[in-house]
C-alpha cells in the first residue's frame, strides 16, 4: 500500500521518512568536517556536496509536507494520552520546521558571501539574499543553532521511538514495515 491507512504508513511514507533521515545523518556528518577543517581548494567539493545534500534535503521536506496533506498519518497507537500525544505532534512539527529552516538559512548564508551556490557540481542555484557579511554571519549562526536544536530534537525522537519500541505498542512497526 503506498498511502497511508487509519492504522498504518503507507510505503511512500516510509520511503520518504526513511530517505529524510539518511540524508540527515548525512548532512550532520559532513557538517560537522565542514566546520573542523580549514576550507581550501582541495575540500571545496565537500561543500558543494554539503549544498547539494541540503538542497535534496530541502526539497524532500517539502515533498513531505505535500505528501501530508495527500495521506494523512494514521492516529496514534496504545492508549489515549493527550499529553504524550500533545508532545509527540509538537516535535513532528518542530522536526518539520527545522527540516525548511535550516537548509535555508544555508542557503541564504552562502547567497549573502557574494559567492555562487552550486549544486550537482555544475547548477548555480540563485541567491535569495544580498551580498553582506553581517546577514552571511547571521546566516551561518542561524544554520548552526538550529542544527544543534535540531540533533537535540531528534536525539529525543530516536528515544521516544526505542521506548514506545520497547513498550510493543506498534509504533516502531508502523514506520519500518508498515503494519
Amino acid at each position: 500500500m503506498w498511502r497511508n491507512t487509519p492504522t498504518a504508513f503507507g510505503l511512500t511514507t516510509r520511503l520518504l521518512h526513511w530517505l529524510m533521515a539518511g540524508l540527515i545523518v548525512a548532512l550532520l556528518v559532513l557538517g560537522t568536517v565542514l566546520v573542523r577543517i580549514q576550507p581550501d581548494l582541495s575540500t571545496l567539493w565537500l561543500y558543494g556536496l554539503h549544498k547539494t545534500l541540503g538542497l535534496c534535503a530541502l526539497v524532500l521536506a517539502f515533498a513531505r509536507l505535500v505528501w501530508h496533506r495527500i495521506s494523512p498519518p494514521p492516529a496514534p497507537t496504545g492508549p489515549p494520552n493527550q499529553w504524550a500525544n500533545r508532545a509527540a505532534r509538537a516535535a513532528h512539527v518542530a522536526l518539520y520546521l527545522l527540516m525548511l529552516a535550516i537548509p535555508l538559512s544555508g542557503w541564504i548564508a552562502s547567497s549573502a558571501t557574494g559567492l555562487d551556490v552550486v549544486i550537482f557540481g555544475q547548477i548555480t542555484l540563485p541567491a535569495i539574499a544580498p551580498t553582506s557579511e553581517a546577514l552571511e554571519n547571521a546566516g551561518f549562526a542561524a544554520h548552526s543553532v538550529l542544527t544543534k536544536l535540531l540533533m537535540a530534537l531528534l536525539l529525543t525522537h530516536i528515544a521516544g521511538a526505542t521506548l514506545r519500541g520497547l513498550k510493543h505498542d506498534g509504533t516502531l512497526r508502523r514506520i519500518t514495515k508498515g503494519s
